[in-house]
Order: C-alpha cells, then structure tokens, then sequence
C-alpha cells in the first residue's frame, strides 16, 4: 500500500495498525520516501544480512571445502553465462 505523508500523518492509527500486516510504502512529493513494517518483518529481512569476509579469514578447512564443491546440475547452465566474462 502506498500514502502520501499527509495521508499517513491524518490517519496514523490506522495505517500503523495495517502495516502489521503488509508493509506501507509513504510518499513525498511523489516519490517513495520510507516503508513502515512490523517489527517482526523487520527482524526476518535483518536475519537474512550476511557477513562479509575477506578470503585471508577463511580456514585452512573452509578453503578446503570451497575447493571440494561441486556445482549442482541444475546449476550447471549459469557456467555458460560466465564463460566469456570481462571486468
């Protein structure tokens, strides 16, 4: 659902109450400016952050286990999208 800030302000009680349920998308001047959603949606999407790392910080035995890995089947038509790759 999307509401201008003049909307979510008149109405505040009860959009709150429905972003519980889906988030709230509020609008300035057109354009989205902020997403209200419930605490318990905002703890899933926080769980789901991964940690970034340098390869200097893997062990000897995660080093070991990426180089064992095997690309599953299903998977193995993304090589093709790689093969002529350039930075």
């Amino acid at each position: 659902m999307r509401v201008t800030t003049a909307e979510f302000i008149k109405h505040y009680g009860q959009l709150a109450d429905r972003a519980l349920t889906e988030p709230l998308t509020i609008t300035k001047n057109g354009h989205d400016r902020l997403v209200v959603l419930s605490v318990s949606e905002y703890e899933r999407l926080m769980r789901r952050d991964r940690v970034v790392i340098t390869p200097g910080e893997l062990s000897d035995d995660e080093i070991a286990r990426i180089a064992a890995a095997e690309v599953p089947a299903e998977h193995a038509h993304l090589d093709d999208e790689i093969k002529n790759w350039r930075p």
